[in-house]
């Protein structure tokens, strides 16, 4: 990225947005650099609901043309996309009333099908919802209260894996072209004597190294850092950014039964109960935040909320002793208009996105949710070529497939196949395929390379050897703690955060990474001590007190301050 050429297009930041925006600049043929301070996703786009919907609280708003859009991104993750990542996913909307909840529910959901059909042109790709009454939603969901429904409507919406989805947009956009380099930090941004931003002084976090990076135009979707990247550009235009946090709790899936979600509307938003293989993640919460922003943690205060909320509903309640996990992580609030607005600079703005000039050379975009990344991504690179030069080279990531999703149709249908010859249960394959799509033929190659690699890890038997492989030789893992969080995603899905399993995973990585006994033996001990930070966050009662706790434990890669060379 630093060579005197230099980018036409430099993203900053790596979560969804920006990982989204890499892409689509590259799959235009722009010359393309991405720069994440942290891990991919390491920010906002690791800790959402991991939901792909709609938004059908939008429709009450009357807001039909958000949720066709976000039903059609929907429709292009679960069909060309993404199809192995994003999956349908069924709710049940418990009914409290006979007939007017129901008649007044029924249209609403009866609108969201049509928007979906609608913008799949009438390829639906889940189905249409379905209304029950009391004994048949308890037989879709034993574990609800009998006095909490008189029935139900099911419907259906899409789940993902956030960080997969983040890292695989990253890795697409590299096999388009596009440059990515994680743990890098724009600590400057560069300025032609007019004040035009020119590119950016980035700091390599492994190594301390610094470097410039000239880009004729810098984007920046840094989330709730979006005033801090502003700032660097010397303007006090742009957008206003507030942070929200939300938490999640995760149980085990035998404690709830249960063959849908649920979809739960709470005096403030609403909560769901949603199934994944082995666990349930149950949130979210919405309270602002005023604390550091690079690790917001869960307070005694939040889990309580979350328990009171689903035992409300749960025929057999549950207790923190369930708790294996939980999460936090922050939403960037786009407040209205532009900061010292200047009517001269052109602004797109969306319901719930904008993209600005917040400075000559400097394109700032934020809001929106993970589903509609790539209309996100799409506003931005249109921006940043003007209307005129967008319609010459119009976006094409609608209908390109991400990694893994090439040929994932054909590879599913092998799927017996693999697991007779592999000695494996149907189980495990569908788990890989569900992770890597068709490049589980990647994996199997390593596996036959170094047939250990095939053996579940010691304490985390969900997951083989090759898994933890994959993450340092395929997608970017650099650290023990980018491996448990945001790969093999032990972090939430044990009690102990996946502590227990980070000697093995440190020593599958270690040759890989080139690491001494030493760095070994650092990456481990670092991960448990923010293992048991994260725990003990969990007993405090408030949000400075719970960041007081978690902060005691230092980053292997801590930031450097910005406007530092």
């Amino acid at each position: 990225m630093s060579d005197p050429e230099g980018l036409d297009v430099l993203v900053v930041g790596g979560g969804v947005t920006g990982a989204g925006i890499a892409l689509d600049a590259a799959t235009r043929g722009l010359r393309t650099g991405i720069v994440e301070a942290q891990d991919w996703a390491g920010g906002t786009s690791q800790w959402s609901s991991k939901l792909v919907h709609g938004g059908l609280r939008y429709l009450y708003q009357l807001d039909f043309k958000l949720v066709l859009e976000a039903l059609t991104e929907r429709g292009r993750l679960l069909g060309t996309t993404a199809p192995h990542l994003v999956k349908a996913q069924p709710f049940l909307w418990p009914l409290k009333t006979p007939v007017i909840e129901r008649a007044y529910s029924a249209v609403g959901v009866g609108m969201y099908d049509a928007l979906a059909l609608l913008g799949s042109r009438g390829h639906a790709g889940v189905p249409v919802q379905r209304h029950y009454t009391r004994k048949g939603a308890k037989g879709l969901f034993p574990d609800i209260k009998d006095d909490y429904l008189i029935g139900a409507i099911r419907f259906y919406d899409a789940r993902v894996d956030d960080a997969r989805l983040v890292i695989d947009l990253v890795r697409t956009a590299v096999g388009h072209g596009a440059l990515a380099a994680s743990r890098t930090q724009v600590t400057d941004l560069t300025k032609d004597p007019t004040g035009r931003v020119t590119g950016a002084q980035v700091t390599d976090l492994e190594s301390g190294e610094s470097r410039h990076i000239k880009a004729r135009q810098v984007i920046a979707a840094t989330g709730v850092w979006t005033e801090d990247t502003e700032a660097l550009g010397g303007s006090e235009g742009g957008l206003q950014v507030l942070a929200s946090k939300g938490v999640h709790i995760v149980v085990p899936k035998d404690r709830i039964q249960g063959g849908t979600g649920l979809f739960l509307r709470t005096e403030k938003s609403v909560l769901f109960i949603i199934p994944w293989d082995r666990y349930w993640v149950i949130g979210t919460t919405d309270t602002a935040w005023h604390e550091a922003r690079q690790h917001p943690v869960a307070t005694s205060a939040d889990i309580d909320y979350i328990l009171e909320h689903a035992n409300a509903v749960l025929a057999r309640p549950l207790t923190r002793e369930d708790i294996i996990g939980t999460y936090a992580g922050l939403r960037p609030l786009l407040q209205p208009g532009t900061k010292g607005a200047d009517e001269s600079k052109s602004t797109k703005v969306s319901r719930e996105h904008t993209v600005t000039e917040a400075a000559p050379g400097l394109i700032v975009i934020a809001g929106g949710k993970l589903t509609t990344y790539r209309v996100m991504a799409e506003d931005a690179v249109d921006f940043a070529l003007g209307e005129a030069r967008a319609k010459t080279v119009p976006s094409v990531t609608a209908v390109t497939p991400l990694v893994g999703a090439e040929g994932y149709k054909a590879t599913v249908r092998r799927r017996g196949r693999i697991a007779r010859e592999r000695g494996w249960t149907a189980e495990r394959v569908e788990h890989l395929l569900n992770r890597y799509g068709s490049e589980i033929a990647l994996l199997l190659e390593m596996i036959d390379a170094d047939p250990a690699l095939g053996s579940p890890l010691e304490h985390a038997p969900a997951y083989v050897g090759a898994e933890v492989a994959f993450a340092v030789t395929h997608e970017g893992a650099l650290h023990v703690e980018d491996i448990l969080a945001r790969r093999v995603r032990l972090d939430y899905e044990m009690r102990d955060r996946g502590a227990a399993a980070a000697a093995e995973v440190a020593a599958i990585a270690a040759p890989l990474l080139g690491w001494d006994d030493a760095t070994r033996d650092a990456e481990v001990e670092s991960y448990r001590q923010r293992s048991a930070a994260v725990r003990a966050a969990e007993e405090e009662s408030n949000d400075a007190a719970a960041e007081e706790v978690r902060q005691r434990v230092p980053d292997l890669r801590p930031l450097v301050p910005l406007g530092s060379d």
